[in-house]
């Protein structure tokens, strides 16, 4: 509820008085990205263990209790991460990338750190990635699909004024290029799913990212007036519970604070699915017509998509 009260309260003001490059700017410099693998089995066991390790020593360097079991919990058996940096980075794979023809990327949004990596349930990356991955199972047994779970970004705080500007959602942009690009080219079909400041991310990515769909929900706007000026080929969704105390906030953008247009809008452009009656930290819960919907995005069923 204090987040629900202050963001448009902060996104109204920040209208007036923001220095937008200084709000704008990331806290901390960007985090060199690692190279990727090679996508073949072998090479990805690699790099898992090499994850593990780094988890695993990430652990053991904590002075905190609590940190130190949080981490502990990234290693558990059958975990893989293709990616872990302990200043703020990881990626998650769910599934067996190697033989995946589809693979969907989890882009969470403001407040996601190692630290809330799997706290929040369903609604942390790694939770949302696994409870997506079942409900894909579940709908196509035999689907070769893989999830990602992506904290590829140092994302803001939802109190702090950077949440209002895209400062953090360039470096994640710049960040997710790679990635959907690697994963391009090994002929694997792409699908964004971003949440709440992580489809700002999305949509500063898109003209520059070879994906086949980009679905947003809880979305605070993509810093564009409408879908086409995205100038990206990838099929837009866009999903809004009528729990979500994101139809609150003003869809602005002057001086550089806010992020414009509504994508949930009629006259926007998207493609709308259903996303029920959550609220904004509700979207992969297990049972819901959201996590179905995604599912079928991710497997690229986009005709069974209820609306």
């Amino acid at each position: 509820m204090r987040a629900r009260r202050a963001f448009p309260v902060m996104l109204t003001g920040a209208a007036l008085f923001l220095c937008t490059a200084a709000a704008g700017r990331p806290s901390s410099p960007p985090i060199p990205l690692r190279p990727l693998p090679a996508l073949t089995r072998d090479a990805l066991t690699a790099r898992y263990t090499a994850g593990r390790t780094a988890i695993e020593t990430a652990a053991d360097a904590a002075e905190d209790p609590r940190t130190a079991a949080r981490l502990r919990a990234l290693a558990a058996p059958g975990r893989t991460f293709l990616d872990f940096d302990a200043r703020g980075r990881a990626a998650e794979v769910v599934g067996d990338l190697a033989r995946a023809r589809r693979v969907a990327v989890l882009v969470p949004g403001a407040d996601t750190t190692l630290g809330t990596f799997d706290s929040r349930g369903d609604a942390s990356p790694g939770g949302g990635a696994r409870a997506l991955y079942a409900e894909a199972r579940r709908l196509s047994p035999r689907a070769r699909l893989a999830v990602i779970a992506w904290l590829g970004y140092d994302t803001p705080s939802t109190l702090s004024p950077a949440v209002l500007t895209t400062g953090h959602a360039d470096q994640g942009a710049r960040a997710l290029r790679p990635l959907t690009g690697w994963l391009d080219a090994h002929g694997k079909g792409v699908a964004l799913l971003c949440h709440s400041y992580g489809t700002v991310v999305c949509g500063r990515a898109a003209k520059n990212v070879d994906v086949t769909d980009i679905a947003v929900f809880g979305s605070p706007g993509l810093t564009v007036s409408s879908a086409a000026d995205l100038h990206s080929d990838a099929r837009l969704w866009v999903g809004r519970a009528s729990g979500d105390w994101m139809r609150y906030v003003p869809n602005v953008r002057v001086l550089g604070a806010g992020f414009g247009a509504d994508p949930a809008a009629p006259g926007f452009g998207a493609r709308r699915f259903a996303a029920g009656g959550g609220t904004h930290s509700d979207y992969l819960a297990p049972g819901g017509a959201s996590l179905r919907n995604l599912a079928l995005i991710a497997l690229g069923r986009t005709g069974e998509v209820s609306r």
